[in-house]
């Protein structure tokens, strides 16, 4: 099945003068979580990287990092934060995250922050085996993906955008290639700004300028 919501026009939404709603300027707070934890390995391949604000974030803490997003305009602009960071341990590529090579059994972690569930249905198995073929045996896995309501029956079928996964879609997808250790309900941010022209929406906010959405983190790992 595909929807109208997945036609997103990615480099466009990196040319806005705001940021696009997913780009909250920090990592999502389930993976910082995990961060903290002492859960992510270098090297660590961030799938989906946008504005790469998880990224550079690891970077930070010393990890090397690679970051392919699909909109050279997000690429270009991570890489140039990096160069002004200074953060020499990240780096970034335009790639078609769905049939990517070069980096066959590299990364020790990979960080999904909200890619699968933006994904045209039938390109998510595609995607789950080139994550996997880049990962190292025994690699970790963590996907950030919205559940099927997040949004509930207010978001028209017509509008651009995610529609999310029931627990078992997104079990189903990703055991091809991984075996899973853990699913769980987890929360997405996003900018509050980016729905002020979607009042009917009834969504969690918090004090800080984000709408909180429902979601699951997986976590998985590749078998050795």
């Amino acid at each position: 099945m595909t929807s109208p919501r997945m036609n997103m026009d990615w480099d466009s939404a990196y040319r806005l003068d705001t940021p696009p709603p997913w780009s909250i300027g920090k990592p999502q707070p389930e993976l910082a979580a995990l961060i903290d934890q002492g859960k992510v390995r270098s090297d660590v391949l961030d799938a989906g990287c946008g504005h790469a604000a998880l990224s550079l974030a690891l970077a930070a803490q010393g990890y090397t990092v690679v970051g392919l997003d699909a909109s050279a305009t997000a690429v270009a602009a991570a890489t140039a934060t990096a160069a002004e960071k200074g953060l020499t341990s990240a780096t970034f590529a335009q790639a078609d995250i769905t049939a990517f090579d070069g980096y066959d059994g590299r990364f020790a972690t990979v960080l999904d922050s909200g890619l699968l569930h933006s994904l045209p249905p039938e390109k998510r198995a595609d995607y789950v085996r080139a994550i996997s073929r880049a990962a190292a045996p025994g690699a970790s896995l963590y996907i950030l993906a919205f559940a099927a309501d997040a949004f509930g029956d207010a978001l028209p079928d017509d509008r651009p955008g995610p529609r999310g996964l029931t627990e078992a879609e997104l079990r189903e997808v990703v055991s091809t290639d991984w075996e899973i250790d853990d699913v769980h309900a987890a929360k997405l941010y996003g900018n509050d700004s980016a729905f002020t022209a979607a009042p009917d929406l009834a969504l969690e906010r918090d004090n800080e300028g984000h709408v909180l959405m429902s979601g699951f983190l997986l976590s998985a790992h590749k078998p050795a």
